[in-house]
């Protein structure tokens, strides 16, 4: 399964949160934080009503599972 979306960023904060509208104006909040040799990624998003949380949780993590495995293989 795969989808398309976009955004317009609204703040980035270097080594901190990136910030951004999506296309349909829902906002997401990524927030980076230092915890030892590791980096916590938290993502805040405000939830669209066509699917359940749960289904919207579950692609949230996916993203950050492929972002995981890129920047452990590079």
């Amino acid at each position: 399964m795969g989808f398309d979306f976009y955004g317009v960023y609204d703040n980035i904060i270097t080594n901190e949160l990136i910030e951004f509208k999506l296309g349909d104006g829902r906002k997401v909040k990524v927030k980076f934080v230092k915890e030892n040799n590791a980096v916590k990624v938290t993502i805040i998003f405000e939830a669209e009503s066509e699917n359940s949380i749960e289904l919207q949780k579950t692609g949230w993590q996916a993203i950050l599972d492929n972002i995981k495995k890129y920047t452990e293989t590079e």
